[in-house]
């Protein structure tokens, strides 16, 4: 095969790719209900795996399997429990200042028009109250989604080992290694990613309630949880969570020196954090572009929305993984992952592949 024929079965084999991409998207898109819950107990077995074991040591393994269920199903609550606390109060606090919010509205949709733009025309600001609404539709659909997770989950966690098993007696030995390598790396992967966006979730929700103090802004300890929430969604997450507090110090105080003041402080925590310490922490670990994040993002919320985007990173994480091990379709994995990141493994993958060699 001479040099033009291996060029034009490398541009087919690449478009065909794409193709399968973009119907599998599609197909995942129309089968949110069942298709996103089993992504999302996926992602959360990965996380809480090593819980059994460590577990295991001192228990037998029907009660390791019964207290990281345990576990898990206290963080999912408490998870649903900070959305839902955080999305109810701030539907009462701009509801309760509904007239304040429309009256906001229109002078800045009138300042605008002095320069010659629009916000939203006829109806803009009943527009904006339906996005607002159908968002937090959204968001309690992903809270009654936890549930289903959970039990997902609950069912999942005891059958790992015995998957492991009949994968290590249908396949043979190259294949079954390859297969188990890839799945422990993916796993790996999410946890390391799982436990700095859980860490640097913290020091958000900490310092935006700290800011919120300092100013005297009402509803701090909310303004706390949703940045804490909003940071596990990257780059946008960091956005959005900066819009609600600043909007409502500008409902809370007269005059724009506080809402400016408010703006600035909460701008200054989410660039330090996703600029300085998220990285310092993130090191080499993800092995994602910020191109990537940022496409993994898009992709993710377009097929899944809002539940797409809190788990945007680690499946594409996940799948950047297994197109290394495919080489028809490795070229994504080089095109979405960095380099350096692929060279500088983290301590636990240096000992997975240690015990690989051995």
């Amino acid at each position: 095969m001479d040099h033009s024929q291996q060029t034009q079965q490398v541009t087919q084999t690449r478009l065909l790719a794409i193709i399968s991409f973009l119907l599998v998207a599609f197909a995942l898109r129309q089968t949110y209900s069942v298709t996103m819950p089993l992504a999302a107990a996926f992602v959360v077995i990965a996380a809480v795996w090593p819980v059994k074991p460590w577990l295991q040591r001192y228990v037998p393994e029907t009660l390791s399997n019964i207290g990281t269920i345990l576990a898990l199903l206290a963080v999912l609550a408490a998870f649903a429990g900070a959305i839902s606390f955080s999305v109810a109060q701030i539907g009462q606090a701009f509801g309760d200042n509904s007239e304040k919010l429309q009256q906001l509205y229109e002078r800045v949709s009138a300042w605008v028009q002095s320069w010659g733009g629009s916000i939203g025309g006829v109806g803009g600001y009943g527009r904006m109250i339906d996005f607002a609404q159908q968002a937090l539709t959204s968001v309690y659909n992903i809270i009654a989604y936890i549930g289903v997770i959970g039990v997902l989950v609950a069912f999942g966690l005891p059958e790992v080992t015995l998957l492991r098993k009949k994968i290590g007696q249908q396949l043979g030995g190259r294949e079954r290694r390859e297969l188990v390598d890839a799945v422990d790396s993916t796993a790996v992967k999410i946890r390391q990613y799982l436990w700095v966006a859980t860490l640097t979730s913290t020091i958000t929700g900490v310092a935006t309630l700290v800011w919120s103090l300092v100013l005297g802004l009402d509803l701090a300890m909310v303004w706390a949880l949703l940045n804490f929430l909003l940071n596990y969604i990257p780059v946008i997450g960091n956005i959005i969570g900066i819009l609600p507090p600043t909007l409502y110090a500008i409902m809370q105080y007269d005059g724009w020196t506080m809402p400016a003041i408010a703006f600035l402080g909460f701008s200054a925590i989410q660039i330090v954090i996703s600029n300085v310490i998220t990285p310092m922490l993130q090191g080499q670990r993800l092995s994602l572009t910020p191109m990537a994040v940022i496409v993994s993002l898009s992709v993710w919320t377009w097929i899944w929305g809002i539940a797409g985007a809190f788990i945007a990173v680690p499946l594409t994480s996940a799948l950047i993984i297994l197109c290394q091990h495919f080489p028809s379709v490795r070229w994504i994995a080089t095109l979405l992952s960095d380099d350096q990141a692929e060279s500088a493994a983290s301590p636990e993958e240096s000992e997975m592949a240690t015990r690989r060699s051995a």
